[in-house]
């Protein structure tokens, strides 16, 4: 295509600064010379097991890596990645709803849905953990083992959305709630399994609003009162993060029971237990990376990037970054370099980098205790997984790993899906 045509089919107020399509750019030919990596190795089986090798190589030699095969560039390097994250003037996240094709309206906004979510998680949250720890106790006198990965850190989440529902957690309803995340995913047969188990989470909810049987203060009965429908609240359901507590849970733990030292620092000083959250959030964080869209052409990096380009920001690589944390591939309890509030601003607080949680969302903008709302996702999911933490220290003051077990590792098992560990077969 010519340059003249380029400009006659640009919108007006576009041509004369040289504006190019998105259609245009993805017509330039590969100009970056990338020996140390191949594209390819970024959807690979090593990528699902182990990311950190990956974006590290381009953290270091690539920040911004134009991966042509998967249609993005990768954001690698923290300050730009926090920065980008941050940035709603030049780029957009468009979420889960919209991927997956949802009808319906997201209902977050309503600060009384946001209040329902989060009492009725912090009312249930004590119970709940007794109840699985007790499972978890049965299960490991009577077969000498549990799966604490499986059997707690999975189910926390679950049984507390199904709370915050007002639904029963049954086989069927987790079944439903675990599958849907593969809705918004770009595998074909999986995406189809995903919508397949969103249609029957709709038919749940809608079965449940119009029996008229709605729990006190759940996130059902307070979105009838909004004159939502079904489909409302399953475009909001999608939003809430569940994969942070779920992940960051079973991943601390993962790293507590591999070390002794630090599992013996955490029981001997309590006040390490939100210390040693934050930090496996940082070291291992179970949302890896998000993606975010140019809303028109923008400079960045070195780099001109179309309207619509797609920019992949790696957490994973982010959070490992030495220019910003010293010794960055360690988990250390005590680490000196973290913040130990939440974040404020571009993921800082005190003078000092958070961790990046993508799934829990933008660093707040409210005060931390916030008289007119619930405390935020990130606050939310913190204070839960702290509690949980002392929980299980409670409960099994001499919780250990089977001797015999093969070493804790973390994997994702699909792309888009958590990093976190699976198997963490324990006894005490």
């Amino acid at each position: 295509m010519s340059s003249q045509t380029e400009s006659d089919s640009a919108p007006a107020g576009r041509a004369a600064s040289g504006w190019r399509s998105y259609e245009v750019y993805q017509r330039m030919r590969v100009r970056d010379a990338t020996t140390l990596i191949s594209p390819r190795q970024l959807s690979s089986e090593a990528y699902l097991a182990d990311p950190y090798p990956l974006v590290g190589i381009l953290r270091e030699n690539y920040p911004c890596y134009r991966d042509w095969p998967g249609n993005c560039f990768w954001v690698t390097r923290y300050d730009d990645v926090t920065s980008t994250f941050t940035d709603d003037a030049n780029f957009e996240k468009r979420g889960r709803g919209h991927l997956s094709g949802i009808g319906g309206h997201d209902l977050w906004s309503e600060v009384s849905i946001q209040q329902a979510i989060a009492t009725r998680a912090d009312n249930a949250c004590p119970s709940i953990l007794q109840a699985l720890l007790d499972e978890l106790e049965t299960s490991i006198r009577a077969e000498g083992s549990a799966n604490l990965a499986v059997q707690f850190c999975a189910r926390l989440p679950v049984e507390l959305m199904a709370v915050v529902l007002g639904l029963a957690p049954t086989e069927d309803f987790v079944r439903s709630f675990v599958m849907m995340r593969r809705a918004w995913g770009w595998e074909p047969n999986a995406r189809a399994q995903g919508l397949q188990a969103l249609e029957h989470l709709a038919g749940l909810i809608s079965a449940r609003m119009s029996d008229g049987t709605l729990a006190d203060g759940s996130l059902l009965q307070v979105a009838a009162a909004l004159g939502a429908e079904a489909r409302d609240v399953l475009r909001t359901l999608v939003e809430i993060d569940v994969d942070t507590l779920h992940g960051s849970l079973a991943n601390l733990w993962c790293a507590l029971l591999s070390d002794a030292d630090s599992l013996a620092m955490v029981r001997a000083d309590r006040r390490l237990v939100k210390a040693s959250w934050l930090e496996a959030l940082r070291h291992s964080a179970p949302v890896v990376s998000t993606d975010v869209f140019a809303r028109h052409e923008v400079e960045r990096f070195g780099r001109l990037l179309p309207e619509g380009a797609l920019l992949r920001l790696s957490s994973a690589a982010a959070n490992r970054d030495p220019r910003v944390f010293d010794d960055p591939d360690r988990f250390l309890v005590e680490r000196k370099d973290l913040t130990q509030r939440e974040a404020r601003g571009q993921f800082r607080a005190d003078g000092l980098p958070s961790a990046i949680s993508f799934g829990t969302g933008r660093p707040s903008k409210f005060p931390a205790v916030p008289e007119d709302r619930p405390r935020s996702p990130f606050a939310q999911v913190r204070d839960h997984a702290v509690l949980a933490t002392n929980a299980i220290l409670d409960r099994f003051p001499t919780l250990r790993l089977i001797a015999d077990s093969a070493p804790p590792s973390l994997r994702s098992l699909r792309f888009g899906e958590p990093h976190t560990c699976w198997s963490l077969p324990v006894t005490v």
